[in-house]
């Protein structure tokens, strides 16, 4: 019988020469020669089995889209069941399913929100926010991080990293300005010195490793927006559904956004998906114009099966409970590992599973990530802070699922610690 996960190719070494070739050259020359020969095969709950056989349990989770596992089964239900009646349906009418998802995540998020639109990514929900923003305010500049990373489509790509907006002639330096994290000086500067549409922020910068806000540092800012009247948007494509221990990592910080992105996780791996949480204010311009954005695949109705499914998961009491056990059993782990380590293990960024582990070495997080590929776990470097690494671990782990990550990093540990000063 033909091997179903190689699509027709005769072995790996077949799939990685066509990949190169006719997909991805640079990436896939890339993760070969950083001894990560990832080709995935199956894939069920937190495991990834390469098509060699190599089994992995996913603690990258690719930014928390499968923050309820591989394949749920829950969630391939909803998309069966889904498909039993609807298709994607057409973006220009009013749907049942999509109205019904609006309410859910209204009603789930709380004030301000009054206002839903859909997405399907969240580089293209970031777009949308940022359209939203100079609808609302009527100017034009935005205000991000640097080091920061919100996608990489049009507007999107100018918030982020140079890295990715220079290569493609998208950095706009006269539109985009960036500040230092946890810089609350330079944030004043910058919303004081003309007009702002809006600051876009990720509640805890992902792609720069999960540093941690300062206490207070994203209550200044909203406090500073409404000063100067820019709009507040929180990207939680990666920090939200219940990944910090609250639904969105925001809250946590005890701050209103006027607008939040979610995406990644609501489409629970299963589906495309995001959406835009918004004011009445942010979200003006669905009155004034409901056509001025457009997407023909956004709030699909089969996607929002899935969605919905997804909320009623993450919300549920019974995961809840479950990702505090978690988080508590990682904190005390992670922490009990590090004191044994202390040299090259020099330090934990962890709010709730939003965790970077840092190294003594400004790629530090290479090796370790080589040592944990070896040893069967899959966890990612931080790309614009390698001495960082992202650890994403699931919300519905169970304890001996900890236990055993836990065991495997602390040996992936000891055996880079002697190649701490290695180059990928």
């Amino acid at each position: 019988m033909t091997d179903p996960y190689l699509a027709g190719f005769s072995d790996k070494a077949a799939v990685l020469a066509a990949s190169e070739r006719y997909w991805n050259p640079d990436k896939t020359r890339f993760w070969q020669e950083a001894d990560v020969p990832l080709v995935i095969g199956r894939r069920e709950g937190y495991v990834l089995t390469d098509i060699n056989g190599h089994e992995l349990i996913d603690v990258h989770l690719n930014g928390g889209t499968y923050n309820l596992g591989h394949r749920n089964p829950d969630l391939i239900k909803a998309l069966t069941d889904g498909l039993a009646y609807f298709d994607i349906g057409n973006h220009h009418f009013p749907s049942p399913s999509r109205t019904a998802l609006a309410m859910k995540l209204l009603a789930l998020s709380g004030q301000p929100f009054e206002r839903v639109a859909y997405a399907t990514s969240g580089s293209e929900a970031i777009d949308l926010a940022i359209k939203s923003a100079r609808f609302a305010t009527g100017r034009r500049r935005i205000i991000s991080i640097r080091k920061a990373y919100h996608g990489h489509t049009g507007l999107a790509v100018a918030t982020g990293d140079e890295r990715f907006s220079r290569l493609f002639l998208a950095d706009r330096p006269e539109e985009f300005e960036q500040v230092p994290f946890n810089d609350l000086d330079a944030m004043r500067t910058a919303l004081r010195a003309e007009p702002a549409a809006a600051v876009i922020m990720e509640t805890i910068p992902a792609t720069y490793g999960f540093p941690l806000p300062e206490p207070g540092y994203l209550a200044a800012i909203r406090a500073l927006c409404d000063e100067t009247g820019a709009l507040y948007i929180a990207d939680e494509v990666q920090t939200g559904l219940m990944r910090s221990g609250a639904l969105w990592a925001i809250s946590r910080q005890n701050v209103q956004p006027d607008i939040l992105v979610t995406s990644k996780g609501l489409g629970g791996g299963i589906y495309p998906f995001g959406a835009l949480l918004m004011t009445k204010a942010a979200g003006g311009w669905l009155d004034r114009d409901g056509f001025a954005h457009m997407s023909t695949f956004s709030g699909s109705e089969v996607g929002c099966h899935v969605a919905s499914a997804v909320l009623d998961i993450t919300t549920s009491e019974q995961t809840v409970a479950n990702v505090h056990a978690v988080i508590k059993q990682f904190a005390q782990g992670l922490a009990d590992i590090r004191s044994r380590h202390a040299d090259w293990f020099v330090g934990i960024r962890q709010e709730g599973l939003i965790i970077g582990l840092e190294f003594n070495d400004a790629q530090g997080a290479k090796p370790v990530m080589r040592e944990l590929y070896k040893r069967g776990v899959w966890a990612i470097f931080s790309t614009l802070d390698p001495r960082v690494l992202q650890f994403k671990p699931g919300l519905l782990l169970t304890s001996g699922q900890v236990g055993d990550i836990l065991q495997r990093l602390e040996d992936a540990v000891v055996a880079s610690a002697p190649v701490m000063s290695e180059r990928v």
